[in-house]
């Protein structure tokens, strides 16, 4: 497992993660398995989504806000129990294919790290699981 260090520069945002990934897979070609990605903070997720059009990640982003606001008479005491129901409605964790020694995503996807709580230092572990052959 490898950690992967991301700097957030703002109190949301999504952050395209995978070219960070993928300069974390074997350097040999390997002929498939799986990444995991998992992020350890409460109040930052993971995704898997379109990377071809920045506009999908503000309207996102745009979305959660309205969903749930900041201000909306939350009781935890730090000010940011909006960013934590946000990071558990994009999840702690994601697994992508890995073809050929390279990750496998659709046409149109990227990794991302979803921000709720910025900015901050986030640590991500990285794991790679090899498929089992014949």
């Amino acid at each position: 497992m490898r950690p992967l260090m991301i700097e957030s520069t703002q109190r949301e945002q999504m952050i395209d993660i995978t070219r960070a990934v993928e300069e974390l897979l074997p350097k040999s070609a390997l002929e498939s398995g799986w990444v995991v990605v998992y992020c350890p903070h409460t109040t930052a997720g993971l995704t898997i989504n379109e990377n071809a059009d920045p506009d999908v990640q503000r309207d996102m982003l745009h979305a959660l806000r309205e969903l749930i606001p900041q201000e909306f008479g939350f009781r935890h005491f730090e000010g940011n129990a909006d960013a934590h129901l946000k990071a558990s409605l994009m999840g702690s964790s994601l697994m992508a294919p890995i073809e050929d020694g390279r990750l496998a995503l659709g046409r149109w996807q990227g990794l991302y790290l979803c921000e709720f709580d910025g900015p901050r230092q986030r640590t991500l572990r990285v794991d790679v699981l090899a498929s089992a052959s014949g």
